[in-house]
């Protein structure tokens, strides 16, 4: 049986791999598509097979996917062009014959409000009109993804946003990582709604912060076009920016929070918490 993972040098894409080659997947079984065949030397010398796969190539993908029987496939980091990009994935892992087809969505892609959703709900119709068997991987937030706004609260002793109280059940990129290799593995369809078991507040994540860096951190709450601007002064573009803003006042209702346990379930152990996430992320 062979499996494939799309973006397989990216950060949740190596994590998948190394997953699965540690839950006694043989390496000569796993094909590691990439966009650039000349970054992958690490995943060769974990033993995988490296293929050229281009979300934006579609002639590439066919060719890439052929002889698979189960593919993961990573959701694109291009907001506004993901559809297309996967679009053409799944296309192509019908036309190779994809026996089993997991893709890394939005927890409750179907029914949240946050505005990052559309393109997952637009992907996963894609996907149950292709015919393939499937599993929905349906993440929640990454604790990493506060990699950057926690290296600033050190340094400026704040940490910004607009969700409020809201709780965010978030989990490590690792977690969710092995969750995809299990589900790859096992083979079994399904929509799997996917979060960290403990949820915390911003405030807590200042706290936690402050805790382990030594550096006084308080939370601030901002109104979300004063959050929006404050992301733009920092380097993103507007419009990610207020998507990035909006998602805060989604968590303050509550939609990145989720206490159903299933992730947890599905490998086995308890998801990381949050003092460990954040140790990893401080030392850099």
């Amino acid at each position: 049986m062979t499996i494939a993972v799309t973006g397989a040098t990216g950060q949740l894409g190596r994590l998948v791999v190394e997953s699965l080659i540690a839950r006694g997947t043989e390496p000569g079984e796993i094909v590691a598509v990439v966009r650039d065949t000349a970054k992958a030397d690490g995943l060769r010398a974990l033993g995988v097979e490296v293929r050229e796969g281009d979300y934006d190539r579609p002639e590439t993908l066919t060719a890439a996917l052929t002889g698979v029987h189960r593919l993961l496939l990573i959701s694109g980091n291009a907001v506004g062009q993901r559809v297309a990009q996967h679009t053409a994935v799944i296309e192509a892992a019908r036309a190779a014959g994809v026996g089993f087809l997991a893709y890394t969505s939005i927890l409750r892609a179907d029914t949240t409000p946050i505005g990052l959703a559309p393109e997952h709900q637009a992907t996963e119709e894609k996907i149950k009109n292709s015919g393939i068997p499937y599993a929905f991987l349906r993440n929640g937030w990454y604790v990493e993804n506060y990699a950057g706004a926690l290296a600033g609260a050190v340094a400026q002793g704040t940490l910004y946003g607009s969700a409020g109280d809201g709780k965010i059940a978030a989990a490590t990129r690792a977690d969710f990582a092995e969750a995809a290799a299990v589900v790859l593995i096992n083979g079994e369809p399904g929509v799997y709604e996917l979060a960290g078991d403990h949820g915390f507040t911003l405030a807590e994540l200042a706290a936690e912060t402050a805790r382990q860096s030594g550096s006084p951190i308080a939370y601030q709450n901002l109104p979300v076009a004063d959050y929006t601007q404050a992301l733009v002064g920092a380097g993103l573009p507007e419009g990610y920016a207020g998507l990035l803003a909006d998602t805060d006042t989604k968590i303050a209702e509550g939609h990145l929070d989720d206490s159903t346990g299933t992730l947890s379930r599905l490998i086995g152990r308890p998801t990381t918490p949050l003092a460990d996430a954040l140790a990893a992320i401080l030392k850099g």
